[in-house]
């Protein structure tokens, strides 16, 4: 037994939690950051997806190399890359130093994670200490996505914005320092393992979205008929199609096509990028309706997000228990209806609003959603897994997750930036321009919520069985 495993998990876990507080964080910090770096919204997506297709796209890549080249290796280099990637962003003094440092981010959580939860693994071999192990590691990673809405407010109102991106500095100093002191040393690494990797599968799947989400936010702002718009769109189609080709021919692909074939866990994913899609575009219009429209200062737009906090968790302790009770596919279904509820409240968003009537109650069922879809789902991708294919499925599901949140929220707010200026040439007051344009968008997302509840209540289950949970 490793004598300092639980140490191990500790830092392991502190790792993740910081993974996780950066993917909220960036959301109520985005309009200090806009007006001070100049950008609009359209360019400000580009913070909150850059991180995400980074780390979707490498995401598969990473836990491929981590199997080669060593876990502990590829930890302490993600870690470190993560790192520094996080005092560039803090010091960054414009927004595409911004958003190389974002990309630098996802690519350095695509190597930590997947070799944090290798690690587990094999610091705890036995089946139900592993499960509490990756319990505690995934808890953790929940309460980082719920900690980061609550730590940007607090950080950007009473310090600055870039304190979002500095404190991770420090922490991230500590994991590198106690890793080795936790965590055995790898096997020697051999070079020739680097032929075993699928760099043009990578490739592809990581420049495919960054080019429709290019092309999707540029039709914002010109016809979809322009070359800005086509090209891109056209390009990331034709980088999408190029690695199901490749993957069909390669000997050691990212993901076999094989795994498709099995409809739970593809309706499952299918499913998931829609949720993701609309919990994304939640996430970003809601802070900026609150802090453009009701006026609310950072901290005061972090604090309000305590009761979507508050669900989220309730819903994280007791989600097993309904799965339980309901089966995988009902609890998806309730989760999805949910989500879906909260956006059709949100997407009645008026120009002069209340935070209690117009936004929380609309935000706790989106929470509710999140937490009873999300995880059901998850559960799903992972149904009839083996020691073969377990690996590519969690990290396909975690791929579509951080993809579909990214392409979502690109098409989504594209909607809204459309819809805005359709609503500026109808001679429309500004006050309500860009409120039109959250209406329209949160619109879009109650309609691929409702097309995923259509997907999974018609080809969600396996003729003849309902999945159980993995968990």
């Amino acid at each position: 037994m490793h004598p300092f495993r639980g140490r191990a998990l500790g830092v392991l876990s502190l790792l993740q939690f910081l993974i996780a507080v950066d993917v909220t964080v960036v959301n109520v910090a985005l309009p200090s950051i806009g007006a001070e770096l100049g950008a609009g919204t359209a360019s400000l997506t580009w913070v909150v997806t850059g991180y995400a297709l980074a780390g979707g796209g490498l995401l598969l890549l990473g836990g491929r190399i981590c199997d080669l080249f060593g876990r502990r290796r590829m930890f302490l280099l993600g870690t470190a890359l993560f790192g520094l990637s996080s005092l560039l962003a803090g010091a960054a003094t414009s927004l595409p130093l911004l958003l190389v440092a974002r990309l630098g981010q996802g690519a350095g959580e695509a190597l930590a994670s997947p070799a944090a939860m290798s690690l587990i693994a094999l610091l705890f071999p036995e089946p139900k200490e592993r499960a509490r192990a990756l319990g505690i590691w995934g808890g953790i990673s929940a309460s980082g996505l719920v900690g980061g809405v609550l730590l940007s407010g607090v950080l950007t109102e009473l310090l600055h914005w870039r304190w979002i991106f500095l404190v991770n500095v420090p922490l991230v100093a500590a994991v590198l320092i106690a890793t080795p002191l936790c965590v055995r040393p790898d096997a020697a690494e051999r070079t020739a393992r680097w032929r075993h990797l699928d760099l043009p599968g990578a490739a592809l799947l990581t420049c495919g979205p960054l080019a429709l989400v290019y092309g999707v936010l540029h039709a914002a702002e010109h016809p979809w008929t322009s070359t800005g718009v086509l090209l891109p769109l056209a390009g990331g189609a034709l980088a999408l199609a190029a690695f199901v080709a490749v993957e069909a021919r390669t000997a050691q692909p990212l993901v076999p096509l094989r795994f498709f074939a099995h409809r739970t866990r593809t309706v499952a994913n299918a499913a998931t990028v829609l949720l993701s899609a609309a919990l994304s575009t939640t996430f970003f219009l809601a802070t900026l309706y609150m802090q453009h429209v009701l006026g609310m200062g950072p901290l005061a737009a972090g604090l309000a997000y305590l009761p979507f906090c508050a669900a989220l968790l309730g819903v994280i302790a007791v989600v097993s228990r309904i799965i339980g009770a309901l089966g995988l596919t009902a609890t998806a279904l309730l989760g999805l209806v949910c989500a879906g509820a909260g956006c059709a409240w949100l997407a009645r968003l008026p120009e002069k609003g209340s935070l209690w009537t117009d936004v929380i109650p609309g935000m706790v069922a989106v929470a509710i959603g999140m937490g009873l879809g999300l995880i059901a789902l998850q559960n799903a991708a992972l149904h009839g897994v083996t020691e073969d294919d377990a690996g590519i499925a969690s990290g396909v599901q975690r791929s579509v997750d951080q993809i579909g949140s990214a392409l979502g929220l690109a098409v989504l707010v594209g909607a809204a930036q459309s819809a805005g200026a359709g609503a500026a040439g109808a001679g429309v007051a500004d006050s309500g321009v860009e409120v039109e344009g959250y209406r329209t968008a949160f619109r879009y997302a109650v309609a691929g919520v409702l097309a995923a509840v259509a997907l999974l209540a018609l080809w969600g289950r396996e003729p003849g069985r309902e999945p159980k949970s993995t968990r």
